[in-house]
């Protein structure tokens, strides 16, 4: 005589864990790549604002016309 054992029940739970698991990753990458979207959108209007700026406007600002990107975006690498 042989006996089977059926574990369906305990598969199906990991089965719906793991696709938990991935959709939580991927709503987490979604929001992630929202955050730095918008920074960068806010960023390119700040560039944007500057660029429109009259020399003098950013003299006062001690920013150079060919600096500006740079200066935006100082925080996020050197060169």
């Amino acid at each position: 005589m042989a006996y089977q054992t059926s574990s369906t029940h305990h598969n199906a739970g990991s089965v719906f864990h793991g696709f938990l698991a991935g959709l939580r990753g991927f709503l987490s990458s979604v929001g992630t790549a929202l955050i730095v979207s918008s920074s960068y959108n806010a960023r390119a209007e700040r560039v944007q604002a500057l660029q429109a700026k009259t020399d003098e406007e950013l003299a006062a600002l001690n920013i150079k016309r060919d600096e500006i990107v740079h200066h935006v975006f100082r925080d996020l690498y050197y060169v």
